[in-house]
């Protein structure tokens, strides 16, 4: 049976890309389709045929990530992926990798909070093995003893460098603070003590429980196609269960009253997180605030608050916010290193340029510029099958339509000087941040 293949797009992303970039209103004279090609098995997968380069990438994302990590088990998506290519079928360690190293083949494995992402890269003339192997590790990895105890011994020695990590300690510490109560709140590699008591069983547990045919979308790119890819597809995934189990995470606001903590380290200079809540990314205002913080902290060497911070006072090397929207929640994160001296001035200006933004708005100039990067430098995150495979399956995730590449100028140019004002006095709330410092900043208790 064939693949069934629903209606293309005209436009490639490749060419969508360059075509945004330059500005072109014309269609190019040749297109590479966007397709949705069901396999045989039902799976359901976004692919990008590009036959100029003999590689096939292949991204897959498992819905349940560390988030699901039972108490106690706290690392326990994170151990998984670090050993889920500790061997597989009948191939111990040595020599599944070394199998993947003859045919340069990579599978990869990251734990999110919410999900659980697999790449597969591979030579187009070696796909048969590269497939065969992808299917053994999610369907038969071995979580050898040996193998399980090496990885365990350098997640805890992560952990411990973290442990005296400055940037590591005051994002820890930040998440607890906001989802005191939550998921969310908890590390995501663990702690010593849960990561020892992760036992083969909880490993095969997590595969059984996560990976499954109902519970993964699917980006491809490369030099196959679609019928091949989909034979591929289902020789590594048609063995897998039918169903996996259900997510149980609770929707969670985080918490907004404000607060100020002080981690004491003798260290020179002073790092700090700070934030509040955010929008998720299906909100209609989610646009307008993607854009506000472009103006804000998210454009770098133009922000208001690198302009603020560093460029006019010289408080800091850098300052940054972004938008954070996870599945259950959504928050709105920025930070600052500074010396120990400087930081109580440095919150006193981050404070200041979030009020007067709340209460101005942005200008019409500073409006057009930031559409024009925000529209300008996308192509920037295509330029490699990688990308492209990660952004097929991100456009799925978000549940923003198989259209999403071609519509998303039009989403940032519709973005209003009155939408920055409305979206900026409901997110930017001075008094609902939560600020950790992790250094001995001068003048500041907590």
């Amino acid at each position: 049976m064939a693949a069934i293949r629903s209606k293309a797009l005209p436009l490639s992303i490749l060419t969508l890309a360059v075509w945004f970039s330059l500005g072109s209103f014309l269609a190019p004279a040749s297109a590479t389709e966007i397709s949705r090609v069901t396999t045989p098995a039902g799976f359901k997968t976004w692919f990008v045929r590009e036959e100029t380069i003999p590689i096939i990438t292949v991204t897959l994302s498992f819905d349940g990530g560390s988030a699901l990590d039972p108490a106690g088990l706290e690392g326990l998506a994170n151990f998984v992926s670090g050993t889920l290519d500790e061997g597989a079928g009948d191939l111990p360690s040595l020599a599944y990798q070394k199998r993947l190293q003859e045919l340069a083949i990579s599978i990869s494995f990251n734990a999110y909070k919410d999900r659980f992402r697999v790449r597969l890269r591979t030579l187009t003339k070696n796909r048969d093995e590269a497939f065969r192997l992808l299917g053994l590790v999610l369907q038969r990895p071995r979580f050898d003893e040996k193998a399980i105890e090496r990885v365990r011994v350098q997640i805890l020695t992560n952990i411990e460098n973290e442990a005296e990590d400055a940037n590591s300690i005051a994002a820890k510490a930040w998440f607890r603070k906001i989802y005191p109560s939550h998921v969310y709140g908890r590390p995501s590699n663990g702690t010593k003590e849960s990561v020892a008591a992760i036992t083969p069983d909880d490993l095969r547990g997590f595969v059984r429980r996560r990976f499954a045919r109902d519970n993964v979308l699917i980006g491809a790119v490369g030099n196959i196609d679609s019928d091949e890819l989909s034979r591929q597809l289902d020789s590594a995934l048609a063995g897998l269960p039918a169903a996996s189990h259900p997510v149980d995470v609770a929707e969670i606001a985080p918490v907004s009253e404000g607060s100020l903590t002080v981690i004491r380290k003798p260290n020179p200079q002073s790092v700090v997180i700070f934030g509040m809540p955010g929008i998720k990314r299906d909100d209609p205002d989610y646009y307008a605030a993607y854009v506000m913080n472009y103006v804000l902290g998210g454009g770098g060497f133009t922000s208001r608050l690198y302009q603020e911070v560093r460029e006019k006072r010289g408080l800091a090397y850098s300052v940054y916010s972004y938008l954070y929207p996870y599945e259950y929640s959504a928050i709105y994160l920025g930070g600052v290193a500074t010396a120990n001296a400087r930081v109580a001035e440095s919150l006193d200006v981050v404070r200041a340029e979030i009020k007067r933004l709340a209460e101005e708005g942005i200008s019409e100039d500073e409006l057009q510029k930031a559409k024009t990067y925000l529209n300008g430098s996308f192509p920037l995150r295509l330029d490699s099958n990688a990308k492209i495979s990660n952004m097929l399956v991100g456009i799925q995730v978000s549940k923003l339509g198989v259209d999403y590449i071609e519509k998303r100028p039009g989403y940032i140019d519709a973005v209003t000087i009155e939408d920055i004002r409305r979206v900026a006095k409901r997110l930017l709330r001075p008094e609902a941040m939560t600020f950790v410092i992790v250094g001995d900043p001068a003048g500041i208790d907590g």
